[in-house]
Parts: structure tokens; sequence; C-alpha cells
């Protein structure tokens, strides 16, 4: 997949190859679902510019596939890995494939696609990238770049897992990240400001798991614009994490006006 950035003061545009104007092989909610990113002359626009952060060094840049497929229901599901569990860091949570970028990569589509490749053994050549969501920082100074992406063939795509990365993969509802259904809430302070964190449970085949933190944030964000719908919650982000959404606001005018 070929594809060209170009940074606009206020925007970032990819544009993509003419092979991406198709999710090949996918329903009409998939085909639909890209059109309303690329509505016209093939390019993806973001209205989060990303020229505060395209300078970084590579070391403290990093990128993560949400790569999203439509599920036997027909609704929309989310690629997820557990992270290995003699990691140094961060060992046994849940996490979207991804990683650090390397000097070698192009662009963050590139380090997400091949650290998807690495860790669960993706084909690049089977995900269809339609956007990037605005840059998430940690409290370590890594910007992470969430990049969206479609699986439209998911029986093609047979996992192979790095054990030295990942324990295992699974996937989970694009929609529960909307809902309070199997949410709880902590608030945390961090540089002297208070925020929430988020986690999701979710059971599959016995097996439990909780995505929480960042992780959780920018799902929400992923389930927000390609859903289309605020989330049932207050969200209240910390300022890394880009801060009070539109939807807080409302709720939280909304609770004091019933107090």
């Amino acid at each position: 997949m070929k594809e060209e950035t170009i940074i606009y003061n206020d925007r970032v545009e990819l544009t993509m190859a003419s092979s991406n104007n198709e999710v090949r092989g996918g329903s009409q909610r998939l085909q639909t679902l890209l059109h309303h990113f690329q509505p016209s002359s093939n390019s993806i626009s973001i209205t989060n510019p990303l020229e505060q952060v395209s300078n970084s060094k590579p070391n403290k840049k990093a990128a993560v596939l949400i790569c999203l497929f439509e599920g036997q229901d027909g609704n929309l599901r989310v690629i997820l890995t557990q992270r290995a569990s003699s990691l140094s860091t961060h060992a046994g949570e849940v996490a979207l494939p991804g990683g650090k970028r390397d000097e070698s990569d192009a662009d963050d589509v590139q380090t997400a696609l091949r650290e998807a490749k690495e860790e669960i053994g993706l084909d690049p050549s089977l995900v269809t990238v339609i956007t990037l969501l605005e840059p998430f920082h940690s409290k370590y100074g890594i910007t992470i770049i969430p990049v969206v992406g479609i699986l439209s063939n998911k029986d093609a795509f047979s996992p192979v897992l790095d054990s030295a990365e990942v324990e295992a993969v699974f996937d989970v509802p694009l929609e529960m990240f909307l809902k309070n259904d199997n949410r709880r809430a902590e608030q945390r302070e961090w540089m002297g400001e208070k925020h929430l964190i988020h986690y999701f449970d979710y059971e599959v085949e016995n097996k439990k798991y909780v995505i929480w933190a960042i992780t959780a944030a920018i799902l929400i964000r992923a389930a927000t614009l390609i859903l289309q719908r605020p989330p049932a919650f207050l969200e209240q982000r910390p300022k890394i994490w880009g801060g009070i959404t539109e939807n807080d606001s409302i709720l939280l005018q909304r609770n004091n006006s019933q107090l």
C-alpha cells in the first residue's frame, strides 16, 4: 500500500493509492464506512493537526492499529492483544497492536501495519487504512498515533503471535466503548489535574480481559468517530489525551442544572 502524507497548517491529508478506493470484498457497511472518510478525491482529512508532533524524534513516537471488521451479527469489532507476561513494562495488559516507530518507517501508517504484522501476523495487504486519530501523549513522553483500518476479510487473517510480545489475540464489539455496560471508572490526579481512568471488562472463552487507561481512551474516541455518536458517560480525559470533550461539557451542564 502506498500513501503520501501532506501537512497543512490546519490539517493533515493522507492521500491513499487508488487500490484503496474500495474495501476488497467488503460488505456494504464497510464500503459506506470507507467512503464516509474518503468523500472526495481519495483523501482522508484529519481535523486535529499532527504538525505539532511530526518533527518528534522517531523513538518518541509510536503508532497503534485500530483494526475493524464486521462480526457475524453485522456490528463492527476491533482486534486487541494481551501483552506477554514476560515483558518489562505493561506485562499482561490489553493493548492495540502497535509499537514505537523505527527510523526505517516512512510514516505512522507504516509503523502501525509493520507492528501488527510482527506481533500478530496480520498481513498489511488485508488492511485498508481509512483515517488517523488525533495524537495521544503518554506520561512517559511518547506520542501515540492511532491508525484506523478495515479488515474486510476476517477469514483471511490467521493470527501468528510473537510469543515474546503477545500472549493472546481477541476481538471485542466497538460499540462497547460507548456504553456503561461492564464499565467502571476511577478518578486520578496527575500534575494537579483530576481525570477519569476507564475500565471495560470483557470475557470470551472463559477468559477475562480488562481494557483500560490510554487504550480505553483511544477506543472511546475511535468508537465516537466511527459510530458517529458520543459515549453514554463522562470521559473527563487528562489534557494529554485531549481533555474535556464537547459531550463532557453537555453532560456536566446537564448535571449542574439538576442540582
